[in-house]
């Protein structure tokens, strides 16, 4: 098994991912001016804010994956030919680390779901409904988006610790 690929493609899936978040984040920006400029309803109105700034946060999010992932592609190669042995007990150390933190996304993001349903429910006033419609929509897509993060994250641990 070729560690080196291995690892570098679970990177090169990463920045991918965080191109995705970046079109759902312009997607997101795209509706929020649709709305702005073609809404005519207080409802319309209302969803202007939420789905820019929700368009703003998802481009964070994938300036963050993209940022942090890129730079591994070629750190990894000069980490491994230095060093297999400890390159790869990192990385298991890592991807452990990883697959706690979206462990916890996985609670985070439900909640934050079931919080804004309750929010539609009993927040009838528009901009609340709004904001709550657009967290979910943004929190169901991170939930997507970090699903395949978690299989990808999980193969790639999986098969650092069979090398070991």
């Amino acid at each position: 098994m070729d560690i080196l690929k291995l690892s570098t493609d679970w990177a090169k899936s990463e920045v991918f991912s965080a191109k995705i978040v970046w079109l759902f984040s312009a997607i997101e920006i795209g509706t929020a001016l649709g709305f702005w400029q073609l809404g005519r309803t207080t409802m319309a109105k209302a969803f202007v804010w939420p789905m820019l700034l929700t368009g703003l946060f998802l481009l964070a999010v994938g300036a963050g994956l993209y940022f942090a992932n890129k730079p591994r592609i070629q750190r990894f190669e000069t980490e491994y030919h230095h060093n297999p042995d400890t390159f790869i007990k990192e990385e298991i150390q890592r991807t452990a680390v990883s697959q706690k933190q979206l462990a916890l996304v996985f609670r985070i993001l439900p909640a934050i779901i079931m919080l804004a349903a309750l929010a539609i429910m009993f927040l009838p006033v528009f901009p609340w409904r709004a904001a709550a419609i657009t967290i979910i929509i943004a929190a169901a897509f991170l939930m997507i988006v970090d699903s395949n993060t978690e299989a990808r994250n999980n193969a790639y641990h999986t098969q650092l610790s069979t090398i070991k």
